[in-house]
């Protein structure tokens, strides 16, 4: 049986919390999560930095202006920073949009840039040949992060999984 100050030490350690958002309805849920995190870290160091990275086509400057991106990122972001001010998140709140060729690869690159304890990551599905496979930005998230990573997704609602 595992006693709550061991519940409280097993998170305690996260106090960089990295929560990339695609404007998808698991970002409510990342953030969340985040928040709840955050109550278990030391107060000083905690920052929770809510990361949309705009995927650009390679047929495009990867500093190209994609207006209708951009704004969907800021109201993301905007929806984000309400949801973590909601749950009275007890970390400094830090949100940012990066273009990217990959996202997958940017979402790694941000966490070693920003030494992440843990990434939370919300995952949409894709039925694929008739099976719910995962998106290849977690995947890719999975398997290059250097920290651990937490992955939430939908059930898997009307999707027949063998």
């Amino acid at each position: 049986m595992i006693s709550s100050a061991e519940k409280v030490d097993k998170w305690s350690g996260y106090e960089r919390i990295l929560v990339p958002i695609s404007g998808e309805e698991t970002d409510r849920e990342v953030i969340r999560l985040a928040c709840e995190l955050s109550k278990f870290a030391k107060k000083a160091k905690c920052k929770i930095l809510i990361l949309y990275v705009i995927q650009v086509r390679r047929s495009l400057p990867l500093d190209a202006a994609i207006e209708p991106e951009v704004q969907k990122a800021e109201q993301s972001l905007s929806e984000a920073e309400n949801v973590a001010s909601a749950c009275e998140c007890e970390c400094d709140v830090e949100t940012d949009v990066l273009q990217a060729r990959e996202v997958g690869v940017a979402i790694v690159d941000e966490a070693i840039e920003h030494q992440a304890d843990i990434i939370l990551l919300g995952a949409g599905y894709k039925k694929r040949l008739g099976v719910a496979t995962i998106s290849p930005t977690a995947l890719a998230v999975l398997r290059d992060a250097p920290c651990r990573v937490v992955l939430i997704r939908p059930p898997l609602s009307g999707v027949e999984v063998k």
